[in-house]
C-alpha cells in the first residue's frame, strides 16, 4: 500500500491520460452499483470488486478462494484477487469517454487559463466546447493562395459568361426587331401598290362615268332629264344633273369640271391614304428601333450592376478567405457557407475536440517569447494582457504538463470506499453524490457509444456530446457552469470540488485539521475561588485524558504488575488510581480552547484542579481573553503530551503570563462586572469629604490601616464613612525603581472601603533599596477604568507574576462586597422622573412652531427636518440629565452603570426617561420619537417606528461574524511570514509621526511609545532618547508634553525595515503583550492579523447599537465594510475627475452626448497706490487700466518726477490720498464627464 505519512509539500497538478491509466486497475462500463438481491457488486460497475478488490479480506467475488493462504491470486472465475479489503480505498478505476470533454476548472475558472492560453475569451470558448458554434483549427495557406488568384474580378470566369450573356440577349433582340421592321416596310409598299391601282381604277371609272352622263347630256339637249344623272367612281357617287334640269350644253361642261375635280379629289384622297400608311410604319419602325436602343442601354446598364455585384460578391470572398485564421467562431450558418466556398482551404471543429487540436498545435517556448516581447513593447491594457498569458505559458512550461491534458479523453473514477454506499434500516441505501455525478456520465458516454455505432445524425450525436461534457462537469464541479444538479429535495449534489473546498473540505477539515485524541470538551461554569493559573478539571474527564500517564504511574509505583491489569484499574475506577491523577497532574498543565479562536489568548494554559461533577471551570477575569460568558459555552481541553510541549505551556501559554493583549498593550485580565461593581461600592464614599477643620477632626482616626479595617469589623466604623489614617509615605509618593523609598508616615483622609482595597496591593518595605516600588495608594472612587490602569501600572511595575496575585485579591474583594451590597436591580428601581413631561410637553411646542413656521413657507422641509431632530435631541439629553440626576448615589441601577459593570446611560434613558429618537435602515433619523420608555410601555405606532434599527441589528449581527472570521483568514494568509528574524538591518530609514495629531489626542504617545527612534529626540538641547534606543512611556509622555517644542518624532518603521526575510527587532519595537523588546523568532504577522480581525466581530456594520436608537454622530462609513476597504488592494474601477481650483460651476453641453463641467474661478483683490504731496492721480474714478500704465503722476521731494504704474490691470478707485486698482483674475478648467459617470455637481 502507498504509505503518505512522510511528506513536505503537496502539489496538485493535471494528470496525463496515460497517468490516468497508470493509476486505474480496470475500465468502468456499467452504471450499475450492487446487486438488488445479492447486495454483492455488479461486474465492471461502480463498485466492482475485480476493479476494486474484494469487499471481503481475503475472499473473492465468487467464493473460490477464502482465506489468508490464497494471498495474491487472481481468482480465474470471477478475476478478483485475493486481498485484503482496504486496498478499495486506494485502487481506482477509469471510464473512457467516447468524446474528448474540457475540464472545468480551467475552462471555467477565473481566470480561465484555457481561455488565455488560447487567446480566447471564456464566452467564445464555451460555446465551442458546449457545441454552439464551430472554431477554425488549420488553414491551408497554399490552397488559399491558389483560391485567391482564382477570385480575380477581371480574370473571373463567371465575369466573362456575364458579359457574353448580356451579348447574346441584346444580339436576338436586334434579330427579332430588324424581322419586324423588315415585314412593316413590306406590309407598307403592298398598302401602297394597292391604294395605287384603287386610284386608278377609280379614276377610269370616274371618267367613264363622266363622259356617260356628258353623251347623255348632249343627246337629250334640249330636253329635261328624266331622272338625276350621277357621277361614279365605283366606289362612292354623286347626283351632278339632278330630275328635271334642262340638258343644255353648258351642263355638260359642268359635269365635265366636276368630273376634273372629283379626279383631283380623288388622287389627293389615294395619296393621302399613302401617307398615312408610310408614316405609321415609319412611326412604327422607329419605335421598335428605339425599343432595340433603349433594351441595349438596359442590358449594358443591368450588366454593370450584376458585374458590380458580382466583384463585391468576389470581393467579399476574398476579403473572408484572406481574414480567415486559425481560432475564428463561426456561427453554424457561417460554418455551412464557409465549407461550401472554401472548404478545401480551412479545418473547422467544434467541442473539446477541436480545442484539444488546438491546444496540440501550440509551441509553449515559441508563445513565452513572443509573450515575453509583447510585455516589453506593448503598454496598457495589451501588456496586462500579454504578462498574464505568459504567467500561464511559464507555468505550464515549468511544470512539464502539456495544455492538452486540460482536455479529458480518460475520467479517473475514484476509489469505492471513498464513496460509500451504505444500507439503511428498513431496506433503503444512502450513497455519496458522487455514485450519482459518476452514473450519469456512464450513461451518456454508453450513450453516446451507441450514437456512434449507428451512425446518428450529426445533431443527435452533438446534443449527447454536449450532455456528456455537461455530466463530467457535475462531477468535477457541480454549479460551476450553468443549474447545478440536484438530488432529492432539491439538494445540490456534492461534486469532487465540493468534496476539497471550504471548511468542512478534504484540506482544512481533514488535512490541515484533525480531531486529536487527549482532548475533552463540557460546559463551562466560573470557578470564585481558583487562582489566576488555574482550572477545575471535572475528574472523569481527568482521569480520561491522562489515562496513559496514570497507567504508567500505577505500575511505576508498583500498584499493578502490567499496563493491561493497569488499565483495568482505571477503568474500574479504583481509589489508588485517584491519588496516582493527583500526582500526574501536578505541574502538568493543560490547554483550554474556546471557539471560535480569533486571536492567540483563545487558546491558553491552565494548571488543572480535580473537581466534582461535569463541568469545566474556569476563573472569572480570563473570561475576556476567551470572550466566553456563562450561558452555556463549552470549551475544550487539550493535554501537551511531550516534555517540550509542556514547557511551552508553562511558559508561554500560562493564562497568568498572557496579562496584557497583543493587539493594544492593556490588561486582558482585568476586573470585569461583579469585581468592578464589588469594587467600586467598596470604594464609594457615603457624603463628600468635609471641607473644614472642624468636619475633619470630628472624623475617626486610626494609626495604621490594620487599626481601620479591625474597627470597621467590629461595626465601629461603616464601610463608606470617611476616616483619617496614618500610612506610610511611600505610599503616597510613588518612587522610581532603584531609588530609596522615602521613609515617615502621612495621615490621609479616606474611607474605610478603600483602606481594605489598599490593603490588598503590593507594598514596598520601608528604608531598603526598591526593587518592586509600591503602587501609589488609591483614594478615588475605582470604577472599571480606573481598575483597569490599575493593572496595568501593577505590570508595569511589579511583572506578571505579582500582577496575577494582585488581580485574583481583586476578584476576591470585588465579589465578597458585591454580594455584601446585595446590588440587584427590580421594576422598582426605575422610575421615571416628574419633570420628563414638561420638557416633552416644551418639545412638542417647538416642533409646532417649527411646523407652522414651515407650513407658512418660512422654511424648507431640510430645515424643518433639521430643528425638529436638534429639538427632540436636546429634550432627549434633558430627560437623561433628570433621570440621572433623580438617583441616589448607592441607587442599584447608577452603581451598575456608573461602575462600568454593566449597562450604560442610554439603556437607564430607554428604562426610565424616554426612548428617544430612532433610525430607519439606511441610518436616517426619524423626527418622530419615542417619547414613552419601557417601564411605561410604548404604543403600537412607537413600537413599530423601534422594530427598525433593532431587526436590522439583528440581520447584521449574524452576517458580521462570518464576514469578520473571513477578513481574519485573509489578513492572516497575507502577513503569515512576516517573523522577526533578525537583530537590526541597520537602516537609518524611518517614519515620521506628528506629536500635535488633533484626531488621536493623548493616544498619540501609543503610536511612538516603544518604537525605536530612527534619530535622537532633542528637547531644549538635551538628548531625551538616543538614536537606535526604545522611546520609553516615560520618555514618551514627556515628548507630548513637550509637543509645543518637539512636533514630530521620526522612529523605525517595518515599512522601511531593509531585512531580507521577515522584519527585525528594532524596526518592530516592543511586543505589546510583555511590554520589552520583540524578541526573534515572534510571528508579529500573525499577531497583527489577529489583532485586527479580533474585534472585527465587534465592529458594527453600518448599524446602531441600543437596539436602533439613533446615537448622533454614527457614521454610515464606519464597522467593517470600512476596514475591509481599508485592506483590500484592488484598483479603483473609476478614478473620479476632481477640481483642480475653487469656483462656479457652469454645465456645458456642447452636443446630445457630450457633457463637460466647467469650473470658472474668480480671485478679487485691491493694489493701492498712495498720492503724496506733488503727486496727483491721472486715472479717473471707474476708468479701466491695463497693466503698466501710468497711474498716479508728479514729483517728490528733490523735485525729480515720479510716475507710478499699475503692477496689475483692473478698474481704478480713486480714494483719500491713495487710487485702488481693483484687479479680478478668472481661470477656468474645463473637464469631459464620461457617459458612466455620476455628477456630483
Amino acid at each position: 500500500m502507498l504509505k503518505l505519512e512522510n511528506f513536505d509539500a503537496l502539489r496538485l497538478s493535471i494528470a496525463s491520460p496515460e497517468m490516468i491509466l497508470s493509476w486505474s486497475h480496470g475500465e468502468v462500463t456499467k452504471p450499475e452499483t450492487i446487486n438488488y438481491r445479492t447486495l454483492k457488486p455488479e461486474r465492471d460497475g461502480l463498485f466492482c470488486e475485480k476493479i476494486f478488490g474484494p469487499t471481503k479480506d481475503w475472499e473473492c467475488h465468487c467464493g473460490k478462494y477464502k482465506r489468508y493462504r490464497y494471498k495474491g491470486i487472481i481468482c480465474d472465475k470471477c478475476g478478483v484477487e485475493v486481498t485484503r479489503s482496504k486496498v478499495r480505498r486506494e485502487r481506482m478505476g477509469h471510464i473512457k469517454l467516447a468524446s474528448p470533454v474540457s475540464h472545468v476548472w480551467y475552462f471555467k475558472g477565473i481566470p480561465s487559463r484555457m481561455g488565455l492560453l488560447l487567446d480566447m475569451s471564456p464566452r467564445n470558448l464555451e460555446k465551442v466546447l458546449y457545441y454552439a458554434n464551430y472554431i477554425v483549427t488549420f488553414v491551408d495557406e497554399k490552397a488559399r493562395q491558389e483560391m485567391l488568384a482564382k477570385l480575380d474580378p477581371d480574370s473571373d470566369d463567371r465575369v466573362s459568361a456575364l458579359r457574353e450573356r448580356q451579348q447574346t440577349s441584346v444580339e436576338d433582340y436586334r434579330t427579332d426587331v430588324e424581322a419586324r421592321i423588315a415585314e412593316r416596310e413590306q406590309a407598307a409598299a403592298t398598302e401602297r401598290e394597292r391604294l395605287q391601282t384603287s386610284l386608278q381604277e377609280r379614276t377610269a371609272a370616274l371618267d367613264e362615268s363622266g363622259s356617260d352622263i356628258e353623251d347623255r347630256v348632249r343627246s337629250g339637249k334640249g330636253k329635261k332629264a328624266p331622272a338625276d344623272f350621277s357621277l361614279t367612281d365605283g366606289v362612292a357617287s354623286e347626283a351632278v344633273v339632278p330630275k328635271g334640269t334642262v340638258l343644255e350644253e353648258d351642263v355638260a361642261v359642268e359635269v365635265a369640271a366636276r368630273v376634273a375635280t372629283m379626279r383631283e379629289e380623288l388622287a389627293a384622297e389615294i395619296a393621302n391614304r399613302i401617307q398615312e400608311a408610310e408614316d405609321s410604319a415609319g412611326a412604327e419602325v422607329a419605335q421598335w428601333r428605339a425599343e432595340l436602343e433603349g433594351r441595349r442601354a438596359e442590358a449594358e446598364f443591368s450588366g454593370q450592376g450584376e458585374l458590380a455585384t458580382m466583384r463585391e460578391q468576389i470581393d467579399k470572398q476574398r476579403q473572408e478567405l484572406e481574414a480567415l485564421q486559425v481560432r475564428d467562431i463561426l456561427t453554424d450558418t457561417q460554418y455551412r457557407e464557409y465549407i461550401e466556398k472554401f472548404g478545401k482551404v480551412f479545418k473547422a471543429g467544434i467541442g473539446a475536440s477541436a480545442i484539444r487540436e488546438l491546444l496540440s498545435q501550440m509551441d509553449l517556448g515559441q508563445e513565452s517569447m513572443r509573450l515575453r516581447e509583447e510585455s516589453k513593447s506593448t503598454s496598457g491594457q495589451r501588456r496586462q494582457k500579454a504578462i498574464k498569458r505568459l504567467r500561464v505559458v511559464e507555468a505550464f512550461r515549468k511544470s512539464s504538463t502539456s495544455p492538452t491534458w486540460m482536455i479529458l479523453e480518460v475520467l479517473p473514477v475514484v476509489p469505492p470506499e471513498l464513496r460509500p454506499m451504505v444500507q439503511l434500516d428498513g431496506g433503503r441505501f444512502a450513497t455519496s453524490d458522487l455514485n450519482d455525478l459518476y452514473r450519469r456520465v456512464i450513461n451518456r458516454n454508453n450513450r453516446l457509444k451507441r450514437l456512434l455505432e449507428l451512425g446518428a445524425p450529426e445533431i443527435i450525436v452533438r446534443n449527447e456530446k454536449r450532455m456528456l461534457q455537461e455530466a463530467v462537469d457535475a462531477l468535477i464541479d457541480n454549479g460551476r457552469r450553468g443549474r447545478a444538479i440536484t438530488g432529492t429535495g432539491n439538494r445540490k449534489l456534492k461534486s469532487l470540488s465540493d468534496m476539497l473546498k471550504g471548511k468542512q473540505g478534504r484540506f482544512r477539515q481533514n488535512l490541515l485539521g484533525k480531531r486529536v485524541d487527549y482532548s475533552g470538551r463540557s460546559v463551562i461554569v466560573v470557578g470564585p475561588e481558583l487562582r489566576l493559573h488555574e482550572c477545575g478539571l471535572p475528574k472523569k474527564m481527568a482521569l480520561e485524558l491522562f489515562k496513559p500517564f496514570v497507567m504508567r504511574e500505577l505500575v511505576a509505583q508498583n500498584y499493578t504488575q502490567n499496563i493491561k491489569s493497569a488499565k483495568r484499574m482505571v477503568e474500574r475506577v479504583r481509589p489508588e488510581v485517584w491519588d496516582v491523577l493527583d500526582q500526574v497532574i501536578h505541574e502538568h498543565p493543560v490547554l483550554l480552547n474556546r471557539a471560535p479562536t480569533l486571536h492567540r489568548l483563545g487558546i491558553q494554559a491552565f494548571m488543572p484542579v480535580l473537581v466534582e461533577g461535569q463541568a469545566i471551570q474556569i476563573h472569572p477575569l480570563v473570561c475576556t481573553a476567551f470572550n466566553a460568558d456563562f450561558d452555556g459555552d463549552q470549551m475544550a481541553v487539550h493535554v501537551p503530551l511531550f516534555s517540550g510541549a509542556v514547557a511551552e505551556a508553562k511558559n508561554l501559554m500560562m493564562s497568568s503570563n498572557n496579562i496584557l493583549s497583543a493587539s493594544n498593550g492593556f490588561p486582558v485580565v482585568s476586573p470585569t462586572q461583579d469585581v468592578v461593581l464589588g469594587s467600586y461600592y467598596l470604594t464609594q464614599e457615603r457624603q463628600p469629604v468635609p471641607a473644614d477643620e472642624e468636619g475633619l477632626r470630628k472624623l475617626h482616626r486610626f494609626a495604621t490601616p490594620e487599626e481601620a479595617a479591625l474597627a470597621y469589623e467590629h461595626g465601629a466604623v461603616d464601610l463608606h464613612d470617611h476616616v483619617r489614617v496614618r500610612v506610610p509615605s511611600y505610599m503616597v509618593t510613588r518612587t522610581p525603581v532603584g531609588e530609596p523609598v522615602p521613609e515617615g508616615n502621612e495621615v490621609l483622609t479616606t474611607t474605610v472601603g478603600r483602606v481594605i482595597f489598599n490593603e490588598a496591593l503590593p507594598l514596598g518595605e520601608e528604608g531598603t533599596e526598591n526593587p518592586y516600588p509600591p503602587l501609589t495608594y488609591y483614594n478615588e472612587v475605582l470604577d472599571s477604568k480606573k481598575l483597569r490602569q490599575l493593572v496595568k501600572d501593577c505590570y508595569d511595575l511589579h511583572g506578571s507574576e505579582r500582577t496575577a496575585g494582585i488581580v485574583n485579591e481583586i476578584k476576591r474583594l470585588g465579589f465578597h462586597y458585591a454580594t455584601k451590597a446585595g446590588v440587584t436591580i427590580s421594576a422598582m428601581d426605575i422610575k421615571t422622573p416628574p419633570a420628563k413631561a414638561a420638557i416633552i410637553a416644551g418639545g412638542e411646542k417647538e416642533v409646532e412652531e417649527i411646523d407652522l413656521q414651515f407650513r407658512r413657507g418660512l422654511i424648507t422641509d431640510d430645515e424643518r427636518y433639521q430643528k425638529t431632530v436638534d429639538i427632540w435631541t436636546k429634550a432627549t439629553d434633558d430627560v437623561t440629565k433628570v433621570t440621572m440626576s433623580s438617583f441616589d448615589r448607592f441607587h442599584s441601577v447608577l452603581m451598575m452603570s456608573q461602575s462600568g459593570a454593566r449597562g450604560s446611560v442610554q439603556q437607564i434613558r430607554q428604562l426610565a426617561g424616554m426612548r428617544g429618537l430612532m433610525a430607519d435602515p439606511t441610518g436616517r433619523i426619524i423626527d418622530l420619537p419615542i417619547k414613552a420608555n419601557f417601564s411605561e410601555g410604548l404604543t403600537v405606532l412607537e413600537y413599530f417606528i423601534s422594530t427598525h434599527g433593532a431587526r436590522k441589528g439583528l440581520a447584521d449581527t449574524a452576517l458580521r461574524t462570518a464576514d469578520s472570521g473571513y477578513l481574519t483568514r485573509r489578513l492572516v494568509d497575507v502577513a503569515q511570514d512576516v517573523i522577526v528574524r533578525i537583530e537590526d538591518c541597520e537602516t537609518t530609514a524611518g517614519i515620521w509621526i506628528d506629536v500635535e495629531d488633533e484626531a488621536l489626542k493623548e493616544r498619540v504617545i501609543d503610536r511612538f511609545a516603544g518604537r525605536i527612534a530612527s534619530q535622537e529626540v532633542i528637547i531644549g538641547g538635551e538628548v531625551v532618547v538616543p538614536a537606535g534606543e526604545e522611546i520609553s512611556d516615560h520618555a514618551a509622555r514627556r515628548i507630548y508634553a513637550e509637543r509645543a517644542r518637539i512636533p514630530r518624532v521620526r522612529v523605525r518603521s517595518i515599512m522601511t525595515c531593509k531585512a531580507r526575510e521577515g522584519v527585525c527587532r528594532s524596526c518592530y519595537g516592543r511586543n505589546l503583550a510583555t511590554g520589552r523588546l520583540v524578541e526573534i523568532g515572534e510571528a508579529v504577522g500573525v499577531i497583527a492579523a489577529q489583532s485586527i480581525g479580533e474585534p472585527g466581530t465587534q465592529l458594527t456594520m453600518r448599524t446602531f447599537h441600543t437596539g436602533g436608537v439613533a446615537t448622533g454622530g454614527s457614521d454610515i462609513t464606519q464597522g467593517l465594510p470600512r476596514v475591509e476597504e481599508l485592506f483590500e488592494a484592488r484598483v479603483p474601477k473609476g478614478k473620479a475627475l476632481i477640481s483642480e481650483v475653487d469656483g462656479v460651476v457652469e454645465l456645458v453641453r456642447t452636443d446630445a452626448k457630450t457633457l463637460k463641467v466647467k469650473v470658472v474661478s474668480r480671485d478679487v483683490f485691491d493694489t493701492p497706490y498712495p498720492v503724496a504731496d506733488r503727486m496727483m492721480p491721472v486715472v479717473e474714478d471707474g476708468q479701466s487700466v491695463p497693466e503698466g500704465a501710468e497711474v498716479v503722476r508728479g514729483a517728490d521731494a528733490d523735485g525729480n518726477a515720479v510716475a507710478l504704474r499699475a503692477r496689475y490691470g483692473g478698474v481704478a478707485r480713486i480714494a483719500k490720498n491713495e487710487v485702488v486698482i481693483r484687479t479680478i483674475e478668472e481661470e477656468s478648467r474645463e473637464y469631459p464627464v464620461p457617459a458612466s459617470a455620476q455628477l456630483m455637481v
